[in-house]
């Protein structure tokens, strides 16, 4: 059990919270995100062979294996927006309404960034399509932690927190 030692109206608190009920809309967002790339890109002529009609018949994928990738991200979101603060907002919308849209875009368009790492859409289709019943996603997991660590330059840990990694 992680007891949180934050005030309520931390925006680190919110942020958590935000990105804890958007993880499934995320995820899901991520996989379709990366199997419409995968077609497009590596596949531009529209052929029909073993590999896409895998891709487009398979629906369910095991959301547990993207875990720590969303996990790792998430921290690195709030990390990177640190400050605790919360804003007065002028326009009517709550902080958490905020949140959810900024977390979104964010989340949005690191996927389609990372979409142009051959390893991380390997992972995904991984995870998403071809090994989602098999230890091979868990592993495909950790290569997309392993990834984000690479990207970013830092280091999630359960524990420690965030470490930057020297150059």
């Amino acid at each position: 059990m992680i007891i949180r030692k934050l005030f309520p109206s931390d925006k680190n608190y919110m942020l958590a919270e935000v990105q804890s009920a958007q993880r499934d809309s995320l995820l899901n967002y991520l996989v379709q995100y990366v199997k419409q790339y995968y077609q497009l890109h590596y596949n531009p002529l529209g052929l029909i062979d073993e590999v896409i009609l895998e891709i487009k018949k398979e629906k369910e994928y095991p959301p547990d294996a993207f875990d720590e990738f969303y996990h790792d991200l998430s921290a690195i979101y709030r990390f990177k927006h640190s400050e605790v603060q919360l804003e007065l907002l002028f326009d009517g919308t709550t902080h958490y309404d905020k949140y959810t849209r900024e977390w979104n875009d964010y989340f949005k368009k690191q996927v389609e960034v990372f979409c142009s790492n051959k390893f991380f859409i390997r992972a995904v289709l991984d995870i998403a399509v071809f090994h989602h019943k098999d230890r091979v996603a868990s592993l495909a997991g950790d290569r997309l932690k392993y990834f984000l660590t690479n990207y970013f330059g830092m280091k999630v840990y359960k524990y420690r927190g965030i470490m930057k990694l020297a150059s």
